[in-house]
Formats: structure tokens, C-alpha cells, sequence
């Protein structure tokens, strides 16, 4: 696809800093006076397993969490909901109500939009969102900021959104073979899904040469794809540590249950941050002061020498999956009537 979207992208603006990318999660446009305008765009999610609150909340902070890799707290937001023409009002209503007091709890003022039912639109997604934010210009961090000898941290760990989301949606099956023990703290990983809160602790200790160079938020491929990407936005290399990144027991015991490699699986709610070297034990530091688990787990190196990870004493190149193993467990859940 980006042999035809990157070649074609209108006119062509000289106060546009940061346009599309790949491995980029905003774009930066130049205000005048040392301020800019930041802003992302993602899709919005209405899933029947998962019910109309917790999917217009987590909508929003998934939303939020690309907007939040720059540095600033989201501001504005612009809601497109592309309805199919079966929604009830109950459901709409207890969306939008949803999504609105999520909103306002971040402090984010929804600014306009499009609403409409329309024929052959259906769940699970059913619009899309752009958040923005206006702040200092060189205090915005980009994703393709980083520098060879950066140190690379990781916030909460791996597959936290896999841990949640399955546990929630399959709560019964994961309590039956897991133990309700298990089921309830892998399901409240559903609610560490927003990577808010780590992105302004990790900046607050400095930007640029005082402290965090890039960061970009896991999603889709989990924490390694995610570090992939950071790298490439860059145009650099990586060395990564496995057996840094953080990874809960509960998650070991739901990925091994559902046959996921919790590394490549979908991982929202946890935070790839580039920084100075000097400055990352400092960050981990507050971010764990905080409240949020950070570890140092990888450097920034030159292309040349690749993206390589470390596990059990031997160094390899990664080549990312062709597909999150995620999906491929929720489907196969579906289809042996799990929930």
C-alpha cells in the first residue's frame, strides 16, 4: 500500500515539519512562534464482545496513546462515526456517552466530526477519530527522533492489550482453565491500555539533548514490531535485550494457554521510549515512581548493524511476522464458542 499512498499526498506545504511516515505516529505542522500543532488519527472500534463503554473507552486512549508519543497532552479531538444502519440508539447512546466522559476525564474537547448510518458499514469498526494538541516546537517529540547510543526503555511490559482483551472477552473459559485469580488480574490489563500517563513522566525529566529523543506506542506486532519500528523511523539499528522486557505471569500463563508468543502480540498500553544515555536510569526512575514498570532493554546502533535480539546468551536479526498471532487466537477462540 505505501507504493501508492506515499507518492500521492496533495499539495505540498512548507510549514508542515513532520508529515506521514512509516514508523511515524503524528504529524507536526508549524504555528509561527515557536508553536505547533500535533496531530494522529486512528480508527474507532465498537466490538460486540467487548460491549459499548469499554469500546468507546478504550477507542479514545488508543487514540490518545498515538497522540501522546509526542510529548503533549491531547487537546481537541474530531470524531467521524460511519454507523451500519442496525445500531440501536441504547447502543449509540451508551457509546458516545462513554466516549465523551473518557474525554473530558483526559481533558480533551471534541471539536466536530460526521455522524451517519449508512449501508454496509457494520461492527467492529465503525469511524475514525483525529486527536490534536498545540504546544512549544521544540519541546515535541517525534518518532523518528532517535540517535545512535540512545538507550531504548519499555513501559508495563509485553502483550498487555492480548491480556486484557482476551480475559475480558473469554472470561469464563480463561477462569475455568486459569483459575479466577489469574482471570481477574489478566483482565485488568485491560485497563493499563493507555500509555498517557508514561509519556508525560517519561518527558517531564527533559526533551531532545536533556532527555527522550523519540517514542512510539505498541500496538499491532506487540513490543518487538513496535521497537522495529521506532528503528526504522529513526534510519537506525537496535540491540535488544529479551530477557529485559518486562512481562507479567499472568501474561506468560494467557498467551501459553491461547498459544501466543506474547512478544509479537498485540500490545497496546505499553511504551517504547529513546532517550539519552545518560538520562535513562533517571527515567525508568520516575516512571516508576509513578507508578508504571519501565527497563532499559535495548540501544540505538547504526543501520548497518541491524535490528538484532539477545535471548539465551546468542544474538540474531528479527524479521517480524507477517501476521500478530492475536488475531488468529481471538478467531480460533470464536469459532470453540469460548465465550
Amino acid at each position: 500500500m505505501g507504493n501508492v499512498i506515499y507518492p500521492n499526498l496533495g499539495a505540498r506545504r512548507s510549514e508542515i515539519l513532520v508529515g506521514p511516515g512509516a514508523g511515524l505516529d503524528t504529524c507536526v505542522i508549524d504555528l509561527g512562534h515557536d508553536q505547533a500543532l500535533v496531530a494522529s488519527t486512528d480508527p474507532l472500534s465498537l466490538i460486540p464482545l467487548l460491549g459499548a463503554e469499554d469500546s468507546a473507552w478504550m477507542s479514545v486512549n488508543l487514540l490518545v496513546n498515538d497522540l501522546s508519543t509526542s510529548g503533549l497532552s491531547p487537546q481537541y479531538m474530531m470524531v467521524d462515526l460511519n454507523l451500519p444502519p442496525s445500531i440501536t440508539n441504547d447502543i449509540l447512546t451508551a457509546y458516545w456517552k462513554t466516549l465523551s466522559e473518557e474525554c473530558a476525564t483526559l481533558g480533551i474537547s471534541i471539536i466536530g466530526g460526521n455522524t451517519g448510518k449508512f449501508e454496509g458499514c457494520d461492527l467492529t469498526i465503525v469511524g475514525s477519530g483525529t486527536t490534536l494538541a498545540i504546544g512549544r516546537r521544540k519541546n515535541i517529540v517525534v518518532s523518528n527522533g532517535a540517535r545512535q547510543g540512545n538507550a531504548v526503555i519499555i513501559t508495563k511490559g509485553a502483550a498487555i492489550s492480548t491480556t486484557g482483551l482476551l480475559a475480558k472477552i473469554f472470561a469464563k473459559t480463561v477462569s475455568k482453565k486459569l483459575g479466577g485469580g489469574i482471570q481477574r488480574r489478566c483482565e485488568a490489563c485491560f485497563r493499563k491500555i493507555s500509555v498517557m500517563k508514561d509519556a508525560m513522566l517519561a518527558v517531564s525529566l527533559g526533551t531532545g539533548n536533556l532527555g527522550v529523543t523519540a517514542m512510539h506506542d505498541v500496538a499491532e506486532g506487540g513490543v518487538l514490531a513496535s521497537l522495529m519500528e521506532l528503528a526504522a523511523a529513526s534510519s537506525l539499528g537496535m540491540s535488544i535485550d529479551k530477557s529485559r522486557i518486562p512481562i507479567s505471569e499472568e501474561t506468560i500463563s494467557l498467551c501459553d494457554f491461547f498459544e501466543i508468543d506474547p512478544y509479537w502480540s498485540l500490545g497496546e498500553g505499553a511504551l517504547a521510549v529513546a532517550c539519552i544515555e545518560e538520562k535513562s536510569l533517571e527515567i525508568v526512575e520516575e516512571l516508576t515512581k509513578g507508578g508504571v514498570e519501565a527497563a532499559i532493554v535495548g540501544k540505538m546502533v547504526s543501520k548497518n548493524e541491524g535490528i538484532t535480539l539477545t535471548q539465551d546468551g546468542e544474538k540474531f536479526p528479527i524479521t517480524r511476522p507477517s501476521t500478530d498471532p492475536y488475531w488468529n487466537a481471538y478467531y480460533s477462540a470464536i469459532a470453540k464458542k469460548w465465550v
